[in-house]
């Protein structure tokens, strides 16, 4: 045997899942709940910042932009050296940003992104440029996997309010038609005991997902932690519904077993660590 040859000491690689999204200093939020998501349910999380902000369970005080060619320095230092099995897009200030991302999808292909369209605070801050919400649609929509609106953002989307289920049908195609090949609009500022989801696709699935709603004011992150929790399923090997219906189980589980926690004087956040798993091994790639 040649002994210059040696055996590779590695036998199995974590699935690994990206965050693109802004920083939440409460940690509620933001890249934060989505790094515990992807832990939470045995992924390896990495991040690209987009903007920070400071906020808390009350509000957000102040957002700082990252300068976009630092945002494209952090993706593409990560996805080079470690390579991603699923992206997870969330809040992006600016058109420049969006259009960094955008560049950065094609120039790395990147599989299974699903953008959390991040435009409003739970608080009522503003977290995006106008000009951004048309570049989101424009060259975004196009090339992610799943685009997961709540009903306030379908809302500002297709430029009417959405107030029952079959609102939310309509809205759904027509963000289908603005471009996106598959969406998940999350019905849970409807008035009611029950939530309803709808998971809606190009080649005509209509998904409804309903379930009791959690009494909780903890409510701080949900979307995040939904929309990373889909990412990290897809980077597992789920198909998209059911990425989709498994995401929506660990949210109502992290929301249900954080409800009687008081973190912080408003919203507080999810207990995304109420039942960890271990990180997943996977056969190596090449």
């Amino acid at each position: 045997m040649n002994p210059s040859v040696t055996t590779s000491p590695f036998t199995f690689e974590y699935p690994r899942v990206l965050t693109i999204a802004g920083s939440d200093s409460g940690g509620g939020a933001g890249i934060q709940a989505d790094l515990k998501t992807f832990s939470a349910l045995g992924c390896f999380g990495m991040c690209a910042i987009t903007a920070l902000t400071a906020q808390n369970t009350q509000g957000v005080r102040a957002i700082h932009a990252v300068p976009t060619e630092m945002l494209r320095q952090q993706i593409d230092a990560v996805v080079e050296d470690m390579g991603v099995h699923a992206v997870k897009v969330g809040m992006l200030h600016s058109a420049e940003a969006v259009a960094t991302v955008a560049g950065a999808i094609d120039r790395h292909q990147l599989p299974h992104v699903v953008l959390d369209p991040v435009m409003v605070a739970t608080s009522g801050a503003v977290l995006i440029e106008q000009p951004a919400v048309q570049a989101l649609i424009a060259q975004l929509f196009g090339r992610v996997a799943l685009v997961t609106p709540n009903l306030d953002e379908a809302a500002l989307l297709v430029g009417r309010p959405l107030a029952t289920q079959v609102d939310m049908e309509r809205a759904a195609s027509d963000l289908l038609a603005m471009g996106a090949h598959a969406v998940l609009v999350k019905g849970g500022h409807l008035a009611g005991d029950m939530v309803h989801d709808l998971l809606a696709t190009r080649n005509g699935l209509r998904h409804w997902m309903h379930a009791p709603r959690i009494a909780s004011a903890n409510t701080h992150g949900t979307g995040c932690t939904l929309s990373s929790a889909i990412a990290a399923h897809l980077a597992l090997g789920a198909g998209l519904k059911d990425a989709a219906e498994s995401a929506c189980a660990y949210v109502r589980g992290a929301l249900e077993h954080g409800a009687a926690a008081r973190t912080g004087h408003g919203s507080g956040p999810l207990n995304h660590g109420f039942a960890p798993l271990s990180m997943r091994r996977q056969p190596l790639r090449n």
